[in-house]
């Protein structure tokens, strides 16, 4: 939006919005293919590569911290964990906030693994090329994260 361009009325912007949606849906569940289809290189499915991602950005979570940031419910995320723990790619240590809930964090073959998936990712990113600009990628963002905060009080569990 420009200083120009005034917000639109909500009943104008729906129609919009569910373009959003129609586009977002395959998007996802392209990428989520294209993981997989590279799972047997990198040995990650999507949900161990979600839970690494997020060691990486955040640091050491509980498994009930991942699922919020993830919108997903903990026992998926503790699959995903014990899954990752099992390729020795995170590991537990004692949470000093919460005795029941123990910290996950990345090993450094977690970290190799994450890191060799988003160099890939990136180098595939690289290819889109077109005529996008910052301005496009920051109003798409905007739209996206204010669509997220409207289903932020969906229970996943």
């Amino acid at each position: 939006m420009t200083d120009n361009d005034p917000p639109s009325a909500p009943d104008d912007l729906t129609p919009r919005l569910m373009e959003v949606f129609a586009l977002v849906g395959p998007l996802y569940r392209r990428v989520q293919r294209k993981v997989e289809q590279d799972a047997p290189i990198q040995g990650l499915s999507v949900g161990v590569r979600a839970v690494l991602d997020l060691l990486r950005e955040y640091g050491p979570m509980t498994v009930p911290q991942m699922g919020r940031a993830q919108a997903l419910s903990r026992q998926f995320v503790q699959r995903m964990v014990n899954d990752a723990a099992a390729q020795h790619l995170v590991e537990t240590f004692p949470n000093p906030a919460h005795q029941r809930s123990s910290l996950i964090r990345l090993t450094d073959d977690g970290r190799a693994a994450i890191t060799a998936v988003t160099t890939r990712e990136r180098a595939l990113l690289r290819h889109v090329g077109g005529d996008l600009t910052d301005a496009d990628i920051t109003a798409c963002l905007r739209v996206l994260g204010r669509m997220l905060e409207l289903f932020d009080d969906v229970d996943v569990n």
